[in-house]
């Protein structure tokens, strides 16, 4: 029979082998992320700029709670602002001090709410923002827009339509930065997280329905995952042609 200490040699070697190669596995993936989500070594405003704003209101008639809300939606000159894949920045935590508790809490509401819109589609973590479309800021946004509307001080979502040179071709890609600012309750700083990330891949327009993570009025509770209604605007959103990211003809 073996000695206790060669039981207790011939276990750690199994646990050793066993154990995954942690740095292998982030070195992999960050790998597999440049090459889904190329540099940047261009950008610009598209151009020609297509007639009118960035994003045409629905024209649609608002209707009654169904099983989507489709109609709500805005679209642009170009089609539906979408790709079929999203290289997402986020950015990183500051150094360790007093607010890094604030900074761990936010970040922990941002994967959250990346989580939920990655089980419907395409999200690639990037660690160098050239290589993304959506950038999201630990920020809070300026209470008054481009025409100086008063608008929701915690979170908003910003488009731009631009053309991208990447791997030596030239595409017209939304790019999308979300500020988020950290000075909120855990719940209502990932539903407001859930609520911005959806703009940002697509959704630009808002629900009827409070219970929607997309309601255009939020309801008693804060909305923490997707809905049966978000779940089904989304699919039907990308079943839908779009020209963006797509090198031109």
């Amino acid at each position: 029979m073996p000695s206790s200490s060669t039981i207790r040699s011939l276990a750690l070697i199994a646990l050793l082998l066993a154990a995954p190669p942690v740095k292998g596995a982030a070195d992999g993936a960050a790998a597999a992320a440049e090459l889904s989500c190329p540099i940047a070594t261009s950008s610009r405003p598209l151009r020609p700029q297509p007639p009118g704003p960035a994003l045409a209101a629905p024209t649609a008639p608002a209707a009654a709670s169904g099983p989507d809300y489709r109609h709500l939606l805005a679209t642009t000159p170009l089609g539906w602002p979408r790709l079929d894949r999203w290289c997402v920045w986020v950015q990183p935590l500051g150094e360790p001090g007093p607010g890094l508790r604030f900074e761990q809490r936010w970040q922990q509401a941002v994967d959250g709410a990346l989580g939920s819109w990655s089980s419907e589609l395409s999200l690639v973590m990037v660690s160098d923002p050239a290589r993304a479309q959506i950038l999201i800021q630990r920020r809070r946004p300026p209470l008054l827009d481009a025409q100086g509307r008063r608008r929701a001080s915690h979170g908003r979502a910003l488009l731009e339509l631009r053309e991208v040179e990447r791997q030596g071709s030239w595409r017209p890609e939304p790019r999308v930065t979300v500020l988020l600012s950290p000075d909120q309750r855990q719940e209502a700083l990932q539903a407001t997280a859930l609520h911005e990330l959806g703009h940002a891949i697509g959704l630009w327009g808002h629900s009827d329905d409070p219970g929607d993570a997309m309601a255009a009025v939020p309801g008693a509770q804060p909305v923490l995952s997707l809905s049966a209604r978000d779940r089904a605007t989304v699919r039907w959103l990308y079943q839908q042609p779009s020209r963006f990211g797509q090198p031109p003809p």
